[in-house]
This record gives C-alpha cells, sequence and structure tokens, in this order.
C-alpha cells in the first residue's frame, strides 16, 4: 500500500492552504486514515482527550443516513452531535445551521483546536451552512458524508476548501 508521509510543522502548511490533497492514504504525524476510511490509527499525546478519539473511532465507517443518529446510520449533525453528548455531555442542535448560531461562537480557522467544529456549504446558497465536522488535529477532521459515511478528511483537501464556510467553538452550557 502507498503511504503518503506528509511531514508538517508550525508556519510551513497551515489549514489554510488550496494545497489538492488526493492521496488514498495519508499519514500526517500521528494522524493515520487508510484508504478504506473505517480505520484510524492515531498516538495520542499528553494533551489529546482519548475519550474523544475512542468515540470517534467507534463511530468510523458508520453509514450515512439522511436525518439518523446512531451508529447503525448517521447523518452529519446527528453525528457530530451524539458525539458531543457522549464525550462533552453537552446538547447541540440538531441541525447544522442550527448548530452554529445557536451553540458556538465564531473562530478563526487558524485558531482551530480539537473538538471544534467546522461548517461548510455543500450546495449552491451563499453563506448557508448544510454540513459540520468535529476538528480532529492537523487540518484533519471527522463527519458523516454522505457517500462514504462517517470519515477522516483534510481541511486542506480541494472541495473542502472551496466550500468551508465557518470554524466554531461550542459555547461551554
Amino acid at each position: 500500500m502507498l503511504v503518503l508521509l506528509v511531514v508538517m510543522t508550525t508556519g510551513m502548511v497551515g489549514c489554510r492552504s488550496k494545497k489538492k490533497v488526493t492521496a488514498t492514504t495519508t499519514t500526517i504525524s500521528t494522524v493515520r486514515v487508510s484508504d478504506d476510511w473505517r480505520t484510524l490509527d492515531i498516538k495520542l499525546g499528553r494533551n489529546d482527550n482519548k475519550r474523544l478519539y475512542r468515540e470517534l473511532k467507534s463511530w468510523l465507517g458508520t453509514p450515512y443516513q439522511y436525518a439518523g443518529s446512531s451508529k447503525s446510520g448517521t447523518d452529519c449533525s446527528g453525528f457530530v452531535m451524539e458525539v458531543y453528548k457522549a464525550v462533552y455531555h453537552q446538547k447541540l442542535e440538531r441541525n447544522s445551521q442550527k448548530m452554529f448560531e445557536k451553540n458556538c461562537h465564531e473562530i478563526e480557522k487558524s485558531a482551530l483546536k480539537e473538538g471544534d467544529l467546522v461548517f461548510f456549504n455543500t450546495g449552491n446558497k451563499k453563506r448557508r451552512i448544510n454540513h459540520v465536522g468535529l476538528y480532529l488535529k492537523e487540518c484533519m477532521f471527522v463527519h458523516a458524508s454522505s457517500s462514504h459515511g462517517v470519515i477522516v478528511s483534510d481541511l486542506r483537501e480541494t472541495y473542502y476548501v472551496k466550500h468551508f464556510v465557518v470554524a466554531g467553538r461550542v459555547k461551554k452550557d
């Protein structure tokens, strides 16, 4: 299996990069995503939220189901809502637009931290949010893709650069 090794250093490549990422297997420091999107090998550091990563790993490969929010089938907002409830004991809105409006405050993309949310417009309405993912680290985020189910993706991929709307940090209850 071909492995693409990307070594990132602060300031060299940021999430703002419009660099096209097309490899089927990507290793970015400690985050490894395999070509079947169902495995996530992560070497956790002292400051990483181990509970979050355990929860996310249990969701990887869950099929996409519109309006679903369980491990038998989920959509993007259902997935994020359930992960936040399990890991952070916080209730989030069920709709990605409302999730941003009511549960988050806007942050700069460069300020993203583990557990923050990333919002996208995959349709044609300007600035309307219709997709959400949960940021991990090193430009990687996890979300429920309508074509692949729950997967890990890179914010620098051309598609996500084009459709990115805003980053949000969940307000504390």
